[in-house]
């Protein structure tokens, strides 16, 4: 699996902003306004990443979820197609997302979450279904669970001790 660390800085990501959430705290002098926002960043070549932010204000918000996401980035496998090499379903807490692999020209067929997430892997051709809840941050993250799971047959033949030719038979 390739679950070792990513160093971002070696990268040119590229950001976008998922969802921007208005949080209220009814405090003793009236209410306090801070925001949450969900930051996707990739290179649009097999790296992507999701974080968190909350600030007081929107800006700094961002800011930090880019932080977040630039921590917490995957690696992608891709096949040939520009697709990838095996349909999954990822999971994070009600949300599931469904992956299915795609042949050359089908294009991005995603909603807004888990689009954001697809494209900013560097994915061109895949079609996904959210099942489940529709909360924007389960989603992203659900994406981003399916999409680091899914190995390439290379890895899957060297964990099986056979040949490529044999697993892909």
């Amino acid at each position: 699996m390739r679950h070792d660390r990513i160093d971002a800085s070696q990268l040119e990501l590229t950001e976008k902003v998922v969802t921007i959430k208005r949080v209220t705290k009814v405090v003793k002098g009236g209410r306090n306004f801070r925001f949450t926002a969900l930051v996707v960043v990739g290179d649009r070549n097999g790296h992507v990443g999701a974080g968190l932010g909350k600030a007081a204000e929107i800006p700094e918000a961002i800011r930090k979820g880019k932080e977040d996401a630039m921590k917490n980035l995957i690696s992608v496998a891709l096949d040939e197609n520009n697709s990838i090499p095996h349909d999954y379903v990822g999971n994070f807490g009600s949300a599931s997302v469904l992956l299915k692999k795609a042949p050359k020209g089908t294009g991005v067929i995603a909603g807004g979450p888990a689009r954001a997430v697809i494209e900013l892997a560097g994915i061109k051709n895949i079609g996904t279904k959210s099942l489940g809840s529709n909360n924007k941050q389960n989603v992203v993250l659900a994406t981003i669970d399916g999409l680091k799971h899914i190995k390439t047959p290379e890895e899957v033949a060297k964990k099986r001790g056979k040949s490529v030719e044999e697993v892909l038979a």
